[in-house]
């Protein structure tokens, strides 16, 4: 079977311990998880994971199955990279000579639609959004120039299809 990029979303109560058996349910099967971000939804008190994986569709089947299979799980969905619009968050530090000394950089901030930050007198930190290759590429633009630190957030996604979580959880409550 081919694989191809997945994302995960997972609703549920907050937890302690569930991110920890999520988490378990991959490593059983030796999917690594390439992205992982937790945040807050648009339903009160339940939270969303958002996980990313290269697999295929029927492991990631598989494993959408054990996941709502846990207690405090309400609803876990899969989507293909085409049935979601998603971004990802990069910080890159780089050194401030470089900022006043080497045009290219300003260039490559330009190109790029990246946000200075911080601007100090050792370094400045560069903010870039978007696509995972677009700040794939951006490192690669920087790095011969040197990156004194780099940290990349995981995947932030929302379907193109309407997701039936409040309908699912309107259900619940009455």
């Amino acid at each position: 079977m081919e694989k191809k990029w997945f994302t995960i979303s997972v609703y549920s109560e907050n937890s302690v311990g569930l991110l920890n058996r999520i988490s378990g349910i991959f490593l059983k099967r030796h999917i690594n998880i390439e992205s992982l971000n937790v945040s807050k939804s648009e339903i009160d008190n339940v939270s969303k994971f958002t996980i990313v994986v290269y697999t295929t569709d029927e492991w990631v089947r598989n494993i959408v199955g054990q996941v709502e299979k846990q207690i405090e799980v309400i609803k876990a969905f899969s989507h293909t990279d085409e049935e979601t619009i998603y971004q990802e968050s990069a910080l890159f530090k780089v050194a401030s000579t470089l900022l006043f000394d080497e045009r290219n950089i300003q260039n490559i901030i330009k190109e790029s639609n990246a946000q200075i930050v911080t601007v100090s007198r050792e370094y400045f930190v560069l903010a870039k959004s978007g696509r995972r290759n677009e700040i794939d590429e951006m490192y690669q633009q920087l790095k011969p120039y040197g990156i004194m630190q780099f940290v990349r957030s995981g995947r932030i996604a929302v379907s193109k299809a309407e997701m039936q979580i409040s309908a699912i959880l309107k259900e619940f409550n009455q």
